[in-house]
Formats: C-alpha cells, structure tokens, sequence
C-alpha cells in the first residue's frame, strides 16, 4: 500500500490503541528502570553498580535508541512500517528477559542496549502509522493523544515497579513487558495495514556506524568524567573530542548522500530544526530531573520504591493531562505563546529542585512535580503535532526518525552529563568527611553516596552517613541550576523557531497549524528549495 486509505472509524481507534500500547513499553520502561537505580546499586538487593555502570544502563538504551532511529525509518520505508513495528516489539520483549536475568551490571548494560534496538524499530514505525492512518485534524488529536500515554507511562512505571521490587527481585520490572507486547502483537497482526512509502531508501551503513560511534565516545568520555572527577585526563577529552568530530562528519557525509536516512537539511528548516533543538534540551533537562530525582527520594530521602512512585505520581498524571490540554490550548492561544509558555514554567520548576532538602515537606515536591508534568506535556504533544505537520506523508517515517533521534540525543546527553555534574561535585563535598577513616572506607564513600550509606552502616559510622547526604543534597542542587538553564534555553530557541514571519517561503508553521489545525500534506520549503528537496 503506498498511499493511505480511508480506514473505518473503528478500526481506526482500535490501531490508536494497539500504537499507544506500543509507546506506552517505551516510556514505562524508562521511568520504572529510574525506580529501579536505587535497588541496583545495592551490593546485596541489587548489582553493587557504581554510578557509571548506572549511567550506562540508560546511556546505552538511549545511544542506541537515537543511533539506529533513522535506519529504522529507512527499513520501514523500505519494508513496511508494520513488519518493522512487530520486529521491533518482538526484539523488546526477548532483551527484556535478558535484562531480568542479567547476572551483573555488564550484562544488564548490554541487554538494555538490545532493547534501544527495538524501541528504535518500534518510534518511528509507530508515528508514520498514525501519520498514515490519521488525516486533518485528527492526526493533531491523535497525536495529542499519543502523547500523553507518555505520561501514563510515566505515571505506571514508578507504581508498577514499586510495587515488584518491594515483593519479588529486581529483574521482575523487566519481566512485566513480555504479556504487553504479546498483546501488542496480535494487534499489529490482525489491526494494521502494511503501509510503507513509495520511495525505496538505501541502508546507510556509514552514516549508521558514525553516529553511533560518535554518540557512543561522547557519551563515554563525559562519564568518564564523573568517574576520575576531572576534565583534564586523556581518557576524558579525547573520546569528547573524537566523539564530537565523528557526529560531524556524519552530518557531512548525510548532506552529501542523494538519499539520506537522516536528513540534516530537515534541521535547517526554522520551525522543524527550531522545534527539534528546544524538544532535545527539554529531553536533556528532563533525563538529568529524573536520574537524580530517583536517588534523592529513594536514597537521601530514605523512601522505599513504592513511596518513592507515589511521590512521584502527581508529575506523572500532569503529563497525562498536559499532552490533550496541550491541543486545546494551542487552538485557542496559538502555538507559540503556549508552548514557550509552558517550557519556560518548566524550566523554573526543575530549578526549584535546588531549594529541597533532607527534611522538605514532600507536599512541596508533589505540588512542583505536578507543575512540571503538566507544562512538559503542554510542549511535546503541541509541537510533535506541529512538526509532523510540516512533513509530507512519504516521508513520514524519515521524518519521524530525525524528530525521535534528536529527542533521544538529548536524553543521553543528559543522562551523561546530568550524572557527571553530580558526581564531580558530590566527591569533592564528601572529601571533608573523609579524612582519619580506613582507606577502603574513603574509597567506597567517594563513588557515591549509596556505597557512602552502606558503608557507614556497616562499619557503624552515622556521621559519615549524614555528610553522604549533605553531599548529595549539594549536589543536586547544582545539577539543579545546569538543568532549569537548559530547559529556559529550550525556551528560547522555541520562542525564535515560532517567530511570526511575513515570508511565505520560510519554514515557518502555516496559519492553520498556529491556530492547532495540522497541514497534513502542506509541504514548507525554504528559500532554496522546494517540497522534493525535503528528506
């Protein structure tokens, strides 16, 4: 089937439903690994993982993820988006059962990059199947709608895993994705029709192999950084360096390339490029609020799994009500003063974690949670909706992958930087506590402030304990400040990308898509070129 055909409203929902499930995986995942950290890191509970290994357990999810998001939106161009889809569910649900019996943190770090590789299959296959299926201002609810299953997600995730990982081991929160995807399955088989795009693209092996290489000795080298806590040892800039010279020569080689899986001349367009950087800072913001969050309710906060995702929650539903409020608001205010809007207020609301400390009244933290939820699900679902409108429908998939790919570089990059900033500044506020303590004890302490606590309790020493938390505590404060200015300047790339225009030939967003009505099939140029010259 190369062009979409009139669907049945029914059967319409009923793949909106089986394409929710899919990304709900994705973002459950994600929030009940966060839950889960906590437990990880506990020699006897968990893996004994330090904070690299940690970070690694998200880092490699999402490096692989961003990595392979574009060659998925080839292979479902190419394959068709449904077959790609199933793929990509049944990769899923088979690294999860590694990840659950994973027999330390090397293999756990491993199987969670497998399962980047089917969420990467999955994204881009699931919007270009709700773009095919879904015309008019549809798609813009669909949308909408799909964007907030991210926030139920976000709120089942934490819950669910609480409640597994106070009654079985650790590996269950993997474990609860396999009956999920054998119901997706069915649906995909039985629901969804075999779209796929009339343009065969190429596999971009090259462009695959140094955008992940390239992502992969970034991401290396900043948490390289947090573990010897210093930015001047060759094994911390060179990697950077070299990291940052392969991500460019990959832009180079895609602008060369006639038909380029992912196509940096999309950036270029002022509201998709615009749009695409503020989304990715707010997913660095966002990634950096979450890794830290874990551990200052469960760690310095001394709360067990469960209450940690109750705390958690109000965040959670205000993304759920964000995402179609979002649409609704945008239709009436138009998108630009929304969105900039509520990106800002998000920003704010992660820079008010620096005022919370050991003995904050949790009230303070659901009130500000709940804040930050709902003006994150304000943005994304509004401008997902505006982007993808800016796309015609053959390249949905293409289109797909570059926005998803960008979202996910963001998240690595705040999981990598997010957790090196609060290493490097909690091993220089424990090193006061440290001195006429046994060796092995200050070595311990100085990885982090969970080995700090167990140490302390083991050999008895309460005082150490508590400048263990104070450390954190500081530190978290200043990831704190890093990631409010992150977000605000996601605001401000937002504010110049939806700048009102006079030009007609810019890649600004068409009236009616201002007002919250998505141009399906409107192509926007930019002053050298036309719709041909898009993906």
């Amino acid at each position: 089937m190369t062009t979409p055909a009139t669907l049945p409203n029914i059967r319409q929902r009923l793949i909106l439903a089986v394409l929710l499930l899919s990304s709900l995986l994705i973002w459950m995942d994600n929030t009940i690994l966060s839950t889960a950290l906590e437990t990880l890191s506990d020699p006897v509970r968990g893996l004994n993982a330090s904070p690299a290994q940690l970070q690694w357990t998200t880092g490699s999810y999402t490096l692989v993820f961003a990595a392979l998001m574009f060659t998925a939106g080839a292979l479902g161009d190419r394959f068709g988006h449904r077959a790609v889809l199933a793929t990509g569910m049944t990769v899923f649900a088979a690294s999860s059962i590694w990840a659950a019996y994973s027999a330390d943190a090397g293999q756990l770090i491993a199987a969670r990059a497998a399962m980047g590789v089917g969420s990467a299959l999955i994204m881009p296959a699931t919007m270009a199947i709700l773009t095919w299926t879904f015309t008019g201002p549809a798609r813009a609810t669909a949308i909408g709608i799909a964007s907030a299953s991210a926030g139920v997600g976000i709120a089942a995730g934490p819950l669910i895993a609480g409640v597994l990982l106070d009654r079985f081991w650790w590996g269950s929160v993997f474990l609860v994705n396999v009956p999920a995807v054998a119901l997706g399955l069915v649906g995909i088989a039985t629901l969804i029709p075999d779209f796929r795009s009339p343009t065969r693209r190429p596999l971009d092996l090259p462009g695959l192999a140094l955008s992940i290489t390239g992502l992969a000795l970034l991401a290396y080298g900043l948490i390289r950084a947090g573990q010897v806590t210093t930015w001047g040892r060759v094994d911390v800039w060179l990697p950077v360096t070299a990291g940052i010279l392969l991500l460019a020569t990959f832009v180079i080689v895609e602008l060369r390339s006639a038909q380029p899986s992912f196509n940096p001349r999309l950036l270029a367009q002022r509201t998709f490029g615009g749009g695409n950087a503020a989304i990715g800072l707010l997913l660095f913001a966002m990634t950096a609020v979450g890794f830290y969050g874990a551990f200052y309710l469960q760690g310095a906060r001394g709360f067990s799994a469960l209450q940690a995702g109750l705390a958690s929650s109000p965040g959670a539903l205000g993304a759920i009500v964000g995402g179609p409020l979002g649409i609704r608001l945008v239709r009436r205010w138009g998108l630009r003063p929304v969105t900039v809007t509520a990106l800002t207020i998000a920003g704010l609301a992660m820079g008010t974690f620096g005022y919370f400390g050991l003995d904050t009244s949790m009230v303070w933290y659901e009130i500000l949670v709940l804040i930050q939820g709902l003006a994150i699900g304000l943005v994304i679902g509004s401008v997902t909706a505006a982007l993808m409108a800016t796309l015609p429908m053959e390249q949905a998939g293409a289109g797909s992958a570059v926005t998803n790919t960008v979202r996910q570089t963001g998240s690595v990059l705040g999981i990598a930087v997010g957790g090196t900033i609060m290493s490097l500044v909690y091993s220089r506020g424990i090193e006061s506590a440290l001195p006429g303590l046994p060796p092995d004890v200050q070595d311990r302490a100085r990885i982090s402030a969970e080995q700090a606590r167990h140490v302390a309790d083991a050999v008895g020493l309460p005082d150490l304990a508590r400048a263990a938390d104070d450390a954190f505590v500081h530190a978290m404060h200043v990831g704190a400040v890093w990631t409010m200015l992150i977000a605000l300047s996601g605001a401000v790339v937002l504010a110049i990308a939806l700048r009102p225009t006079r030009k007609t030939n810019t890649a600004e967003v068409p009236a009616d898509l201002a007002a919250g009505q998505p141009a399906s099939r409107q192509l926007v140029g930019n002053s050298r070129g036309t719709a041909s010259d898009v993906g």
